[in-house]
């Protein structure tokens, strides 16, 4: 994509903060990967106060509804700012819908190899996604991924 106005760096700060969200979410899907290399969960370690207010009831909700609503749906905030947090909206809902359908799958199948590699891929996928988008965040560029991006635009005009 290309520039739709400069972004300052308050915008690009507040850019890359949603993406704490799904990477908040994701932590359940890495209990095989961190498990296996608990190393790991050194990234984690600056987001533990948030991962502790995370656990109190409908947090979650109560974040996705005020970014959704205060954020990507306000047109006085940057496009810069509301792109970046739909797509990590976004990125969040394929999370629901993995931890819809994943345990359902364990469930059938049992925990094996292919039931661990799959929550591995959940879990490195978004932690890299992740990454990635907030260090183009923070550069000031787009974060494309592919086909999410492309809902994104759609949803922020």
């Amino acid at each position: 994509m290309t520039w739709r106005g400069s972004t300052d760096v308050k915008d690009r700060i507040f850019a890359a903060l949603p993406y704490l969200l799904p990477l908040i979410e994701v932590l359940p899907f890495g209990k095989f990967m961190l498990g296996q290399f608990p190393i790991l969960g050194i990234i984690y370690l600056p987001l533990e106060p948030l991962i502790s207010l995370y656990r109190l009831p409908f947090v979650g909700l109560i974040i996705f509804f005020v970014l959704f609503l205060a954020v990507v749906r306000n047109p006085q905030i940057s496009h810069f700012v509301r792109f970046n947090t739909m797509q990590a909206i976004l990125l969040d809902i394929l999370l629901v819908l993995g931890r819809l359908l994943l345990p359902i799958l364990v469930q059938a199948l049992g925990v094996n190899l292919l039931t661990e590699t799959l929550y591995n891929i959940v879990f490195l996928g978004i932690l890299a996604a992740c990454g990635y988008s907030m260090i183009q965040s923070l550069m000031g560029r787009y974060a494309e991924i592919p086909s999410l991006s492309q809902a994104v635009y759609s949803q922020v005009p």
